[in-house]
């Protein structure tokens, strides 16, 4: 199979249905809750997934995914391939051209320097940007014209996409940003709090770990969308709150992220005010492991590579703790039908799903005991706790607040008290759990606990730039502003030389090849500890028409296409 022949010229020219309406603003008011409230409207400074989804009513990039996980053009005319010349033969360019009179919603024109621009913003030095792995090996962004841009790479880039393609990497203006760069990037509230975009709304008013009010943008592209005047995206309450506010009384429209028990879905659902919709992508619920020393005692130092875990650093350990896991009754019990057992971090498409951690589908308490003696952790006197040179085998396992992840601590917590292990249990308000805020000690960048559960994905359906997250500098740390993906704070050179491989290797079997061998160290290092598969489950209301369900994307990657159901 010819790579440059079949992923680069796949990308095809990408047509919405036709609009429901005909007029922007005719449709009023729209209603969209997600109840892990954004903390920002810059999705460079957060990697938590709210922030994401909120901005991408606001910013775009040059190009996106569809529901399939096609590749589509937004900003740009279209996707550059080798057979269109837009990416040249050795793979070491890309060219984008951008559509003719695009203009942000101040009325300016967006140009090629705002590209180029965006670039420089998330590689600053000093800065803390959170998808900075979007950028490897870009080494220069060029400017022919306005309309006109040349991205080029230090290394051979079969898969060159990832800079601002999807809505982790959309462009943001420089005219805006441009005093806002390196360590200057997180202060500058009015900013990051409303940015000027391109996308079918603007922000009015942003209240942090609340609510965002957004209107129309008067300078859209096209002049019959949105179809709604204003919208409100609330934030705050849990789950169940916002399923009912969509399935059950209509108040809402669209309610994301609706992490329920699978009869209680059903039963919102039976009251007919609404719709579940789901679909599986690349979800994975985890357990991430601390390879460092959360300690408080270290200071400035805590939970960074200059302190290794004194209990984690064993993997007999880690080992240990996934063994204990029973994942097909943790996935019946909270995911139903919405989800599948894993061993795997990256689990889909199925070209890239690995079998050589099976193993974990059954659990082994019996097992994980026996390794833990083998390690030397042992129950001296008795009270059910190992300990292991005066240490108690006692772990802090923290996570954000959520009916279905705090049933998963406790079922977790009482398998690892079989095996000997003490587990505190903490959960925090996901707004704060998932947000960027550098001062805050209970992000899950600052990872001031031992484990910590959540779940993650990544745009389209190339893994290179997501597996890229687990790169030795994409530890958050203080020189970061606590901005990064490797949250475990792994590290090896012969990881990140499988990074660097897979970026310069072209054909598709190859790179499935690379990116398993990725997921596989991971999981035999034991740096993650995958739970369940799960499909993306959120709701809209009966009112709301045009919703389609991205799991390559944003949810609201279509916002511009929702329109109200007479």
């Amino acid at each position: 199979m010819n790579f440059k022949a079949t992923l680069l010229g796949a990308a095809a020219a990408f047509a919405f249905a036709p609009a429901a309406f005909a007029e922007r603003g005719a449709d009023g008011h729209l209603n969209i809750i997600y109840w892990q409230a954004p903390s920002s409207m810059n999705p460079y400074l957060s990697g938590g997934t709210k922030e994401l989804e909120a901005a991408s009513l606001v910013l775009e990039p040059l190009a996106r995914y569809d529901e399939t996980g096609a590749m589509v053009p937004y900003l740009a005319e279209s996707v550059p391939t080798v057979e269109n010349g837009g990416v040249s033969e050795d793979l070491m360019q890309i060219t984008w051209k951008l559509k003719e009179g695009l203009k942000w919603s101040d009325g300016k024109p967006l140009t090629s320097e705002d590209v180029k621009f965006t670039w420089e913003y998330c590689t600053s030095e000093g800065g803390g940007c959170s998808q900075s792995e979007k950028y490897n090996d870009v080494v220069a962004v060029e400017t022919p014209d306005d309309l006109t841009v040349v991205v080029k790479f230090g290394v051979a880039k079969p898969f060159p996409y990832g800079p601002f393609v999807g809505a982790q990497a959309p462009i943001i203006q420089k005219a805006q940003f441009e005093n806002c760069t390196g360590s200057a990037m997180a202060s500058c509230t009015d900013e990051n709090f409303a940015p000027i975009g391109t996308g079918p709304f603007v922000v009015d008013e942003f209240k942090t770990n609340d609510v965002a009010s957004l209107s129309a943008n008067p300078n859209y592209r096209d002049p019959a969308k949105p179809a709604f005047a204003t919208a409100t995206l609330k934030g705050g309450g849990d789950a169940a709150a916002a399923g009912r506010a969509v399935l059950e009384t209509g108040e809402f429209d669209y309610a994301w992220n609706l992490q329920l028990a699978p009869d209680v879905l059903a039963d919102m659902e039976s009251k007919g005010k609404g719709k579940v919709i789901s679909a599986f992508g690349t979800l994975v619920e985890r357990i991430m492991v601390n390879f460092t020393d959360p300690s408080p005692e270290l200071g400035d130092e805590r939970a960074t590579a200059a302190h290794p875990h004194p209990i984690l650093s064993d993997i007999k350990v880690r080992k240990a703790l996934s063994m204990a896991i029973d994942r097909a009754l943790l996935t019946e019990i909270g995911y139903g039908t919405a989800g599948r057992p894993t061993c795997n971090v990256l689990p889909a498409p199925a070209i890239y799903n690995s079998t050589a951690n099976d193993a974990c589908l059954v659990q082994d308490i019996e097992g994980a005991k026996a390794l833990l003696e083998e390690a030397g952790w042992v129950d001296t006197d008795g009270d059910g706790i190992r300990e292991k040179d005066g240490k108690p085998l006692a772990l802090l396992f923290q996570t954000s607040t959520n009916a279905v992840r705090q049933d998963f601590q406790a079922i977790i917590k009482q398998w690892w008290a079989e095996i000997g292990v003490a587990t505190e249990l903490r959960n925090i308000d996901g707004s704060v759990f998932f947000g960027g805020d550098a001062g805050s000690p209970d992000t899950f960048q600052k990872f001031f606990a031992d484990v910590e559960m959540y779940a993650n994905n990544f745009d389209g359906t190339d893994p290179e730039a997501y597996m890229a997250n687990w790169e030795c500098k994409q530890a958050p740390r203080p020189e970061t502003q606590w901005q990064g993906n490797n949250m475990p704070r792994f590290c090896s050179e012969e990881y990140d030389a499988l990074v660097a491989e897979m970026a310069g290797t072209g054909e598709l079997n190859k790179r499935a090849e690379l990116a398993k061998a990725m997921n596989d160290m991971l999981m035999q290092e034991y740096a993650i500890i995958p739970l369940v598969d799960r499909g993306r489950v959120s709701g809209r209301s009966n009112a709301l028409g045009g919703v389609i369900l991205n799991t390559w994307d944003s949810e609201l990657w279509n916002a511009a296409d929702w329109y109200r159901v007479k």
